[in-house]
């Protein structure tokens, strides 16, 4: 696969930056509810509070939806993230209830495209996790047993029987959720954010997070606002003040390429009829989404752990995209000779328990982090059920299963350089070692 002419992107490859930015805070205000983050997240926080009468402000270092809403995979996912046997090793009466709230999280965002008349290319397709191998296959149908037992709606079957590529053994693939734009919809919900009758800044780095007088004060380098109540949403973000509960989750370094268009012809030949987003049963997801320009968007592979606040700014790495370019034509032979036509990345953040986490510390301040990479459905998700409890005074039952009132964490150990690295090489030994194993049964067929 060609990546000699790769366009390195700082921003998304989903949409551009908006020409709409709005000017940063410049005086002292005063509101009943800050937000501090312009993801998706932090806007649908900001939207259904406005939606609901509260008086509130928005604060954005850059500009909304400037990082990991408008740059992830645009796979709508409906089950929890991390390596769900694991997750039911370790929280087997947590399962339901997780299942539950990531379902209910697919549907609202299936919900927010249609009452807001957004254009975001979605399709309801469902997601697949998929085997590129007779081990992986096996793990697929553990995981789909775990799903069904706790509630899960999925459909375990051959490539052919899921309509996705042959390069895959098979899968299961979730029926709630589908595919999008990232951007597009980040940008609708933007939009619908703008003409409520929430303040928003953007351009406006929030310096330092302090309780005071029984509200809370958001310094900015040309203004403070006093609120009375302030909702964390920076995710990956969030080390940055004191009042951050330690160790709250690591941030890590992802991502994406897009090939260049595809002609139909050799689309048909895919196979790909279901046009299902495609995930891998590798420790380190590769993921794969047919988009609605005839390109194919695909990504992850290897991780890169954040060491220091604030994150840097980054553009992929060109040996790590050269790397993704190898696993695609390992995946897509027929397409090898493509090019790569751009690629982008984020920081997205991943607990220590794998599991997402909202919480406050104190009476006033509150946060959510941390989907573990299905924040496309979950970040907005319990943004919403954290403006309605900040109203209503209770929590959804959704809201319950990810509430917290820890003002600390352990480390995640494997989430380590050197614990990331040794995640990659056994999935690539692995990956050598069933390529052995597919030539071996091609020779012995001859």
């Amino acid at each position: 696969m060609k990546t000699d002419r790769v366009e390195y992107s700082t921003f998304s490859g989903w949409v551009d930056r908006p020409a709409d930015a709005l000017p940063a805070l410049a005086e002292d205000l005063a509101c009943d509810v800050a937000v501090v983050g312009g993801g998706l997240g932090g806007m649908v926080t900001a939207l259904r509070l406005a939606e609901r009468g509260q008086d509130v402000v928005l604060l954005e270092a850059e500009f909304c939806g400037h990082g990991s809403s408008s740059r992830n995979a645009g796979q709508l996912a409906s089950a929890p993230g991390g390596d769900l046997q694991l997750l039911n090793l370790m929280y087997r009466k947590k399962m339901p209830g997780m299942v539950r709230l990531s379902e209910n999280a697919a549907r609202f965002v299936e919900h927010l495209i249609d009452s807001h008349d957004i254009d975001c290319d979605y399709e309801p397709v469902g997601n697949c996790f998929v085997a590129v191998s007779r081990g992986q296959m096996g793990r697929v149908r553990r995981v789909a047993r775990i799903l069904r037992r706790v509630g899960g709606h999925v459909e375990v079957g051959t490539s052919a029987e899921l309509g996705i590529p042959p390069g895959f053994v098979g899968g299961m693939r979730e029926v709630v959720g589908g595919t999008m734009n990232p951007g597009k919809f980040t940008r609708g919900i933007r939009t619908a954010l703008l003409a409520s009758s929430a303040r928003v800044f953007e351009g406006t780095k929030v310096t330092d997070v302090t309780r005071d007088d029984g509200g809370v004060v958001l310094s900015t380098p040309h203004g403070a606002v006093r609120a009375n109540k302030v909702v964390l949403a920076t995710n990956a973000f969030a080390g940055e003040w004191e009042i951050t509960p330690r160790n709250l989750s690591v941030p890590i370094w992802i991502i994406e390429a897009e090939t260049e268009p595809i002609d139909d012809e050799r689309l048909a030949a895919l196979g790909w009829t279901s046009r299902s987003g495609v995930v891998t049963q590798h420790n380190i997801m590769e993921n794969y989404h047919l988009t609605s320009r005839n390109t194919i968007v695909f990504g992850v592979r290897r991780l890169e752990r954040g060491t220091t606040f604030p994150l840097p700014a980054k553009a992929p790495d060109p040996g790590l995209v050269d790397e993704l370019a190898k696993g695609f034509a390992r995946r897509f032979p027929a397409l090898a000779d493509l090019a790569v036509e751009r690629t982008w990345g984020g920081w997205i953040a991943i607990t220590s328990s794998f599991l997402p986490l909202a919480g406050q510390v104190g009476d006033n301040t509150f946060y959510s982090i941390a989907c573990n990479g299905h924040g496309l459905a979950q970040a907005p998700y319990v943004g919403s059920l954290i403006a309605d409890m900040i109203i209503d005074g209770h929590r959804h039952e959704d809201l319950e299963r990810v509430w917290t009132r820890r003002s600390r964490f352990p480390r995640a150990m494997m989430l380590g350089r050197l614990g990331v690295r040794m995640i990659w090489a056994v999935d690539r030994w692995n990956d050598l070692v069933n390529g052995s194993r597919r030539n071996a049964r091609r020779a012995n067929a001859v």
